[in-house]
């Protein structure tokens, strides 16, 4: 039987060229990639290369910056007619342009999301911070792809992008060295990522990463905000010495002006004495130098001081000094951040990149924090009556603002710094909670010097903003994802033309509960109090052009206005995923187990070697009761160290080993309770659990829970023997919420006690920690 032999001549020829069709080649291509474009023979000789085109950004197309200042109120910034002193907001809002009717959310992760997407808080889900989310679209803090980011979308115009500071809007239970990391900041466009992740950190003692990894800056001896500005000029220098002809995208986000209030007393002290004439001078003054400045209208009235806060002329000396030192530090902070911005400033100056640069400045994400009456430095402090915490505090005044506060200013000079508005953060109901300040600032682009803006315009209008000042294309895909619409509007239109007639027209206000409702120069709002029916709330309205800063409650003799409005907001409301309106937004519903990585097992298992948790991302101790067990190996007595921390010197758990003993700190408020064992711990294996029986105390008739009263006991052990016990308060039962991170065989940042020194590195064998949920 004949072998069958191979084709040739044209048989040949038509069997390769079937077979090259088959593949998608032309006749002579000898590869199977179908994006190759030029040819592949046998031989080099026979063959013809192609390199694909890369990107490029559209022909002289500038720098952007972003800078967004954190809880600033609009009578902040000496740019705006505030009293502290911002010379590098000065320069650029002297040499760029002031908009004076610019509004955010109310809040921090809202505002931020919308602000990177261009689209309202809740059609990104994030209609409530990130530690507060819920298993609703408009809630439950999960960005979707098919809203792009700024960096995402200037990735594709061939932009390098990088986010510096607070970000806020990763879900929780992705916080973590396991990731995923789709939601974080390099996984949403950004190529390089520098700061923190939740709402505040220690201005010295920062939880921070970059890009996917916690970094440890300890022994630190630089300011946040220095660290910050440091990374930012980094990356700048990288990007136009390796990519001169690519434009950059920084995104720069201070923990300045949030609490904790921290700054160098070099900052603080240059306001010594210069507010000892108290808020309500404040207010007037602030009040003068806006309509100065031209940045509230002529005819502005300044409204009452807040019903909660008291008069100035009616505290004690002792009160006085301890509030105005409060605002020495608050001032200095804001100072201090304006300063490490014009570092960057002055860089792109230096390396001739600043007339090529866009430069937008929020200042603010929202308007200052309803901080409490006195102020606070610790938790302790705080806990106290009104009387002893002013005592306290004038004790303690050197400390504010120090590494070893958690400060935060008195509400009297949050509302002052909210001037000329009412109320404040995470109202946004309110001009007072909503309305910022944004400077705009472009050499090249021909603005007005000190130009004066009063459209209509919120966060969502920035990325619009920012793409049409660049010429960038948004693609209509992006990763895959079909993009839907930028719901912001762009602000160019106004740029050169401040009587242009405004373009964002309607807005809608959420959060909490709390709404209103934004159309042609008309506002509806309701101050919605948490837990009470929905229904009965009651709508306010003002019209905004001619009271701008809602003195003039209209409702009563215009009702069919308001469910003129109330109908709009509904209609907003279905469109961008507001419902269902909630108020149980913090509290308990902060952070909780559910929303970690873990969500609601009884056990947790942790090996040595794993990253620092953020305390809202690890295991949670929320009046839960729980075993923390520590499988250890002593070569020696002389090992110690901590096996596990939670927290910091301002409220948290450390369980560590020191002289032999095993001992438990319990740190609340900065008060530290040690239990320290009765006998040593023996070389070689051995268990060390720590036992927290908290029994949640009854409610008084007030319906709250006295914080003094007994709540159960604590207990250590060595090998299932007893060795320490004491009895706890309902104060002690929440450990470690939202302060520092969480360690194994460490204590890094913060240190819980001060009977040692972080990170008081254990130095036995720690086999793994293991937390049991009662």
């Amino acid at each position: 039987m004949k072998r069958i032999s191979f084709l040739t001549g044209s048989m040949a020829v038509l069997a390769t060229s079937l077979l090259m069709n088959a593949y998608g080649q032309q006749p002579g291509q000898l590869t199977s990639d179908k994006n190759f474009k030029g040819k592949v023979g046998r031989t080099v000789a026979e063959s013809v290369p192609y390199i694909p085109e890369r990107k490029t950004a559209p022909a002289g197309a500038p720098n952007v910056v972003v800078f967004l200042i954190d809880d600033a109120g609009y009578g902040t910034s000496s740019a705006f007619g505030g009293l502290m002193e911002t010379p590098v907001l000065d320069s650029l809002a002297n040499n760029g342009l002031r908009y004076t009717n610019f509004h955010s959310t109310g809040v921090c992760s809202p505002t931020r999301a919308a602000l990177l997407t261009g689209r309202n808080h809740h059609s990104v889900h994030m209609g409530t911070l990130n530690y507060s989310s819920s298993g609703y679209p408009g809630y439950d803090a999960i960005m979707p792809a098919d809203k792009a980011t700024i960096a995402e979308v200037l990735h594709e115009n061939n932009y390098n992008s990088f986010a510096v500071g607070k970000y806020h809007v990763a879900p929780l239970d992705e916080i973590t060295a396991n990731g995923p990391f789709d939601r974080w900041a390099v996984g949403r466009g950004f190529d390089h990522f520098y700061g923190f992740q939740l709402g505040h950190t220690d201005q010295y003692h920062p939880n921070l990463y970059e890009d996917t990894k916690v970094i440890d800056i300890e022994p630190n001896n630089k300011h946040l905000s220095t660290l910050l500005a440091d990374k930012a000029i980094s990356y700048i220098s990288n990007q136009k010495s390796i990519a001169p002809e690519k434009p950059f995208f920084l995104y720069f986000a201070t923990g300045a002006i949030h609490s904790p209030h921290q700054v160098d007393k070099k900052w603080s002290d240059l306001y010594k004495g210069k507010f000892d004439k108290g808020w309500d001078w404040y207010r007037e003054e602030v009040f003068a130098r806006q309509k100065k400045l031209g940045v509230i209208p002529a005819n502005a009235v300044l409204p009452d001081r807040d019903p909660t806060v008291k008069a100035w002329d009616s505290l004690t000396p002792e009160q006085k000094k301890v509030y105005a030192r409060f605002m020495e530090v608050y001032a200095g902070f804001m100072t201090h951040a304006d300063y490490e911005f014009g570092r960057i400033v002055n860089y792109l100056k230096e390396i001739g990149q600043a007339e090529n640069t866009v430069i937008l400045v929020s200042i603010g994400d929202n308007g200052s924090s309803h901080s409490p009456q006195n102020g606070s430095l610790n938790g302790y402090i705080s806990a106290l009556d009104e009387e002893k915490q002013v005592a306290e505090l004038y004790k303690n005044i050197d400390k504010l603002g120090t590494e070893h506060s958690f400060s935060d200013a008195p509400a009297g000079w949050t509302q002052a710094s909210n001037t000329p508005f009412r109320l404040w953060k995470a109202d946004p109901n309110s001009e007072g909670g909503t309305h910022q300040p944004l400077i705009v600032y472009y050499p090249k682009g021909g603005l007005d010097k000190g130009g004066i803006r009063g459209q209509y315009g919120h966060v969502i209008d920035i990325a619009p903003t920012i793409y049409e000042l660049v010429g960038a294309k948004v693609p209509e895909v992006i990763k895959g994802h079909k993009q839907e619409p930028i719901e912001g509007t762009s602000l160019v239109y106004s740029l050169k033309d401040a009587k242009a007639a405004n373009r964002h027209t309607v807005q809608y206000y959420e959060l909490f509960g709390k709404r209103a409702i934004v159309k042609d120069g008309w506002k509806a709002s309701v101050f919605h109090q948490p837990g009470t029916d929905f229904s009965k709330d009651v709508w306010e309205l003002y019209n905004l052009n001619e009271d701008f800063n809602e003195r003039i409650n209209l409702a009563a003799k215009l009702p069919e206005k308001v469910k003129e409005l109330q109908a709009v907001f509904d209609e907003e409301a279905i469109k961008y995923n507001v419902f269902p309106l909630a108020d149980r937004a913090i509290g308990h519903s902060a952070g909780g187990r559910e929303r970690s990585p873990f969500g609601l097992k009884n056990k947790v298992v942790l090996y040595p070697g794993i990253d620092q948790f953020l305390t809202y991302s690890g295991p949670q101790f929320q009046d839960d009761p729980f075993t923390i067990t520590a499988d250890v190996e002593l070569k020696s007595t002389a090992d110690e160290g901590v096996l596990f921390a939670a927290g910091s010197e301002f409220d948290g758990l450390s369980l560590f080993v020191k002289q032999g003993k095993f001992v438990v700190a319990h740190n609340t408020g900065s008060i530290v309770k040690h239990l320290e064992s009765n006998i040593s711990v023996p070389s070689g294996k051995s268990k060390l659990k720590f036992e927290f029986n908290y029994i949640a105390p009854a409610k008084g008739k007030d319906g709250k829970i006295n914080r003094n009263a007994p709540a159960g006991t604590e207990s250590i052990y060595i090998n299932d023997q007893k060795v320490g016990e004491r009895t706890i308060v309902a104060a002690e039962g929440r450990i470690a919420i939202y302060k520092d991170g969480i360690d194994v065989g460490a204590d890094r940042n913060s240190p819980v006690s001060a009977q040692y020194k972080a990170p008081f590195n254990f130095t036995g064998k720690l086999n793994h920690i293991t937390i049991d949920y009662k």
